[in-house]
């Protein structure tokens, strides 16, 4: 058996909040990929390991992370592993379709010119506003002074 030194995939990076997602887009579908005891094929998305619609529950979820794939016609095409961590759902969502549209966008750069019209290349920096020291425990809230 020989081995071959060339990947079959590419890899890519996605951030929202405290979220960050490890997305690989396999470009071959000759890939041994296993979900349980199933073999993955062209069209398939793994989230930590489970499947992308068992992970993001919901038809508005389905509708965001598959927005990028419809807009550059690649529904279907690749299989899709990522990996989550940190923050919430809502912030897992926005970083796998950030990773997602940064790996569509290298693929070709009609998909690029697509992607930053929708606003899906740019990263939401926005992050929760750190506690400050004398704020009864809340980022913006003042104390209460005595009425007299």
């Amino acid at each position: 058996m020989a081995e071959s030194n060339k990947k079959d995939f590419i890899s890519f990076l996605g951030r929202r909040k405290e979220s960050v997602a490890r997305l690989r887009l396999y470009t071959s579908s000759s890939s041994d990929l296993l979900i349980g005891e199933e073999k993955l094929k062209k069209g398939d998305i793994v989230v930590n390991g489970k499947r992308v619609e068992d992970y993001f529950k919901g038809i508005v979820a389905k509708a965001r992370f598959e927005e990028p794939l419809k807009i550059t016609n690649n529904l279907g095409k690749y299989i899709l592993s990522v990996k989550v961590d940190g923050g919430g759902n809502s912030g897992q969502l926005e970083a796998f379709i950030h990773a997602l549209s940064r790996a569509l966008a290298s693929i070709d750069d009609k998909n690029k010119q697509i992607l930053r019209k929708q606003g899906l290349l740019t990263r939401d920096a926005r992050v929760r506003e750190r506690r400050k020291v004398g704020m009864g425990g809340k980022s913006r809230r003042k104390r209460q002074s005595p009425k007299r």
